[in-house]
């Protein structure tokens, strides 16, 4: 599909995410009003708040109430409510230009035609996630600065903001994602036929394992408890970038398991297995991707390995969810605590899982191609 096709449903998908994470903060206030709580009850009104109010584009009645009487205090306040405005500005434009590029490239590398919609949608959802972290984490200083300690823990306040938002972001990137193949559907009629490429299934599983090796490197070392926890008291210091160590989870850690120390081995392996879907996602997403793909460069091959990481956390997390069903009375907050999360983590080893299968696939084909030459030659002498 040429750019010019695939402009159109990358913008309009831009707008539908963008567009839903501002419906939704903006349904925040609704749940101050004196009925939401007769009607809904505290319990589901709180977690509605906790998923919604990092999208509110409205400053907490916290802070508005401090900035009001901060006059007559004689104190700055506790809070800033137009550079809070300022961030969320910063943070919808930022939805929007992340999702933008990455669901351009996506369509047009893997556009939604003979039986590739579902693995389009998909990969769009999954982009759509990482866009909605990648603008938590650029508005996520004025968001800081907007309560009124800055320079106190910043990382670890940097961390907290980067997490942020997350159920909320899976529906609305799903919805968005739909919207964006959909209308890929319409302008990709009269393109042309895109069959499927002919790759060498050796060359294709060898970088399907290549690329799964980095991925594990993440989610089976340094997710184990002990590594992680080196990670997490490894950089110290003093001062404004202090205590680093939640932010590095957040960015190199896809998981979080130790030895069946207390538990019974059998559920020990269940919640194991249930860890290592993101292997088992990532491994047949990359096995498939050269095929699928109208082009297996590099940039697409880094950017769907990414979507894939991203979605095998979901499936897992989903399967979590129904698992631990149990615990519904602890609220929807406790369930859901998990759903969205692993996204920078999964940025940072899908970019260089895709990379490296994407390398690993053009040098098995090289390879091949040789060996055959020589075959050939050989054939002829």
């Amino acid at each position: 599909m040429t750019y010019r096709r695939a402009v159109l449903p990358a913008v309009t998908g831009g707008l539908l995410v963008t567009l839903l994470l501002w419906w939704a903060g903006a349904s925040a206030q609704a749940l101050t009003l004196p009925g939401a709580v007769d009607t809904l009850g505290g319990r589901i009104v709180a977690d509605l708040q906790y998923w919604l109010l990092p999208w509110s584009y409205d400053p907490p009645a916290s802070m508005r109430f401090a900035a009001e009487n901060a006059g007559a205090a004689g104190s700055g306040g506790d809070g800033y409510p137009e550079l809070y405005r300022t961030a969320m500005q910063i943070r919808f434009v930022a939805v929007f230009a992340f999702f933008v590029p990455g669901a351009l490239l996506l369509v047009r590398r893997l556009p939604p035609v003979r039986g590739r919609m579902p693995a389009t949608t998909l990969a769009v959802w999954a982009w759509g996630l990482v866009a909605g972290t990648l603008a938590a984490t650029v508005s996520a200083p004025w968001m800081i600065a907007s309560q009124g300690r800055g320079s106190y823990r910043f990382l670890p306040q940097l961390a907290g903001a980067v997490s942020s938002g997350r159920q909320v972001l899976v529906v609305a990137a799903l919805v968005a994602a739909v919207g964006t193949v959909l209308v890929a559907r319409i302008t990709a009629k009269g393109a042309g036929p895109l069959p499927r490429r002919d790759v060498p299934v050796r060359g294709a599983r060898l970088a399907a394992s290549a690329g799964t090796a980095v991925v594990a490197l993440s989610l089976v070392v340094l997710s184990y408890q002990s590594v992680a926890a080196a990670l997490q008291t490894a950089f110290v210091g003093s001062g404004f970038f202090a205590e680093p160590g939640d932010l590095l989870r957040q960015w190199l850690l896809l998981g979080g398991w130790a030895g069946p120390a207390g538990v019974p081995l059998g559920d020990w392996l269940l919640a194991r297995a249930v860890d290592a879907i993101p292997l088992v996602v990532v491994w047949w997403s990359l096995r498939w991707l050269p095929g699928l793909l109208t082009r297996p460069t590099v940039p697409a091959m880094a950017v769907c390995a990414v979507c894939a990481t991203v979605l095998g956390l979901l499936v897992s997390q989903l399967l979590r969810m129904a698992t631990d069903g149990g615990n519904l009375r602890w609220g929807l907050t406790y369930l859901s605590g998990d759903l969205g999360g692993g996204v920078p983590a999964a940025l940072t080893f899908g970019l260089v899982a895709g990379a490296v299968a994407a390398v690993t696939l053009r040098l098995s084909a090289g390879r091949a191609e040789g060996g055959t030459a020589r075959r050939e030659a050989a054939r002829r002498a």
